[in-house]
């Protein structure tokens, strides 16, 4: 056997000359797969210009340097690329899409938590959106929240001035409970929510989330939000 089962890592040979080769290319690859960062898991062409040690989840339709190497991971080790294959269980942070993933067996799944025998699991999410403001009474944030998902609160921080003519504050919410998330929130630049839903609440269709002036209408202003929240995967036949 000239490499290991599960990584593909070189192994020393009886009687082996540079051995110093072989045990550096080992340790190049371990350094790029321990604690694993990926780059991206969508990516079909390999980049221009990747920084050694990079890491990398080839894409379903890869080309050129990548050709053949569907699903694997790239290294780009020494100067060129090295691929290990990804496999059941194995967890990286993919930095392109700022979270944790898991590894399905099939490919990469970000926020996977559990993981059932035939494919089932449960994803958690924090989906972040930058919101600016119209002007009026109200503002919404078209179908930030995603539908067929369970929804643990809203957080979020204003970017830029929330203002308006008369403006003391504002709430945030969904039709129906438009201040589910928050009152009296400040417009201020800086000002942040947390609002916790105290019971998690599954939303079956997307929906806005509402913001409602109070004391006056919106000019104008900037709010980033992040809605936290579980899906459901459903097991294979």
């Amino acid at each position: 056997m000239s490499d290991t089962s599960r990584f593909e890592l070189p192994l020393l040979q009886a009687s082996q000359a540079q051995k110093h080769v072989t045990v550096n290319d080992a340790l190049t690859r371990i350094d790029g797969l321990l604690q694993l960062t990926l780059q991206s898991v969508t990516l079909n062409t390999p980049p221009l210009t990747p920084q050694e040690g990079e890491a990398y989840g080839v894409g379903a339709a890869a080309v050129n340097e990548w050709a053949g190497q569907e699903g694997a991971i790239a290294l780009y080790v020494n100067g060129g690329w090295a691929f290990v294959p990804a496999s059941l269980g194995m967890r990286a942070y993919v930095a392109d899409q700022n979270g944790w993933a898991g590894h399905d067996g099939a490919g990469w799944v970000l926020g996977m938590q559990t993981l059932s025998a035939h494919g089932a699991g449960m994803i958690s999410k924090v989906i972040e959106v930058d919101h600016v403001l119209s002007a009026g009474p109200t503002s919404n944030a078209v179908y930030a929240i995603p539908g067929q998902s369970v929804v643990y609160g809203v957080t979020g921080r204003v970017l830029a001035d929330i203002t308006g003519s008369g403006l003391t504050g504002f709430s945030l919410g969904v039709s129906g409970s438009t201040n589910r998330y928050g009152s009296g929130l400040s417009p201020a630049q800086g000002s942040w929510l947390r609002g916790l839903t105290g019971t998690p609440l599954t939303y079956y269709s997307s929906e806005d989330l509402i913001l409602t002036a109070e004391g006056g209408d919106f000019t104008a202003g900037t709010l980033r939000l992040a809605i936290h929240c579980l899906q459901f995967t459903l097991p294979s036949e």
